[in-house]
C-alpha cells in the first residue's frame, strides 16, 4: 500500500473536501481523486460518499481511518529507525508520565548519552493509560508511569515513590483555597485523590496542565498548588515557597514497564541509570 495514498486519504477525511485536501498535500485535485480511487480499488470498497458539498466517510472509510492513522505513525517511526546513522546501534523510545520528566527523566537522558552513547533516544510524555496503550502497540519501548496496567508479555518494576506536596508563595495568614489556589493536573490518580480530600473545594480560578512548569506561576504571583517534592524542595530550602504542613500528601509509586523480549543488556543500562538518578534527586530506589 502506498503511504502517500494513505496520507491523502487522511487529508480528505480531515477537510471533507478533495479540493481542500489537494491544497494540504500540495497536489492537484485530479491527483487526489486518482490516489483515493486507487486506494479504494486496493481495499475493494468505497471510502467516501461524494457530493456537491464535499466528501464524507462511508462506514468502511470510518473503519479505515483509525488504521490509516496507525499506518502513518508506524511509517514515520520506521523512517526514524532506519535513519539513525552508523554511530548508533539501536533506538530506545521512552514514554514518561508528565510529572516525571522535570527533575527525573530529563536528568536520565544526559546520563544515557554519557554511559550508552551508541543508543539513539526518542522521547514523549503522557499519562498512564496512553503510555500503556503505546507500549502494547509497540510505539514506545519502555514506559515510566504511576499506574501501569498488567498485560501479558510485559514486566513491571517499581523504581521509587513520588510524593506530591502542597506548597505556597503566599503569606501564612492567607487562606490557601480562597486566595489563588492553582490546580495542576497530575493525571487521573491525582484527580481522584484531590477530589476525595477536598470535596467541597470551589473551582480554582487557575487550572494548569503544564506539569512541573506550573511552579513558575508561584514564583511570579502569590499562589499555592501541589507539586512533586523533588521539584519543590529546592525552592523550600531557598525560602521562595513554603510547605503547607497541614495539607495531605499524596504518594505515587513510579514504575517502569517494558516488554519481556527487550534486550537484557539495554535494560540493565536503563535500570542502572534510573537508580543513579533516583539517588541524585533524593529518592530511595527500589
Amino acid at each position: 500500500m502506498d503511504i502517500t495514498q494513505v496520507r491523502t486519504f487522511i487529508a480528505v477525511a480531515d477537510t471533507g473536501s478533495f479540493i481542500a485536501a489537494a491544497d494540504r498535500v500540495h497536489v492537484t485535485q485530479s491527483t487526489v481523486s486518482i490516489r483515493i480511487r486507487n486506494l479504494e480499488d486496493q481495499l475493494g470498497t468505497y471510502l467516501f460518499e461524494r457530493s456537491k458539498q464535499g466528501a464524507s466517510l462511508t462506514i468502511a472509510g470510518k473503519q479505515f481511518l483509525k488504521h490509516a492513522i496507525a499506518l502513518t505513525k508506524i511509517w514515520d517511526q520506521a523512517r526514524l529507525d532506519v535513519g539513525i546513522g552508523e554511530e548508533h546501534e539501536t533506538i530506545l523510545r521512552i514514554g514518561g508520565q508528565v510529572s516525571l520528566w522535570d527533575g527525573f527523566l530529563m536528568k536520565l537522558l544526559p546520563w544515557m548519552r554519557v554511559h550508552a552513547p551508541e543508543i539513539a533516544i526518542r522521547t514523549e510524555m503522557g499519562y498512564s493509560p496512553d503510555l500503556t496503550q503505546k507500549l502494547s502497540e509497540g510505539s514506545i519501548d519502555i514506559g515510566i508511569m504511576y499506574r501501569p496496567e498488567h498485560r501479558p508479555g510485559f514486566k513491571i518494576k517499581q523504581i521509587f515513590e513520588d510524593e506530591m506536596i502542597l506548597v505556597s508563595s503566599q503569606a501564612e495568614d492567607k487562606d490557601i483555597f480562597e486566595n489563588d489556589y492553582i490546580f495542576v493536573n497530575w493525571g487521573p490518580e491525582f484527580l481522584s485523590d484531590h477530589a476525595l480530600n477536598f470535596p467541597d473545594m470551589k473551582t480554582p480560578r487557575v487550572s494548569l496542565d503544564l506539569g512541573t512548569l506550573g511552579i513558575e506561576y508561584l514564583l511570579l504571583s502569590p499562589a499555592s498548588g501541589y507539586f512533586p517534592r523533588r521539584i519543590a524542595e529546592p525552592l523550600i530550602q531557598e525560602e521562595r515557597v513554603r510547605l503547607v504542613d497541614w495539607a495531605p500528601k499524596f504518594n505515587y509509586p513510579a514504575y517502569i514497564s517494558y516488554a519481556d523480549d527487550i534486550d537484557s543488556d539495554l535494560m540493565n543500562i536503563i535500570l542502572k541509570g534510573i537508580k543513579v538518578i533516583s539517588r541524585d534527586v533524593g529518592h530511595n530506589p527500589l
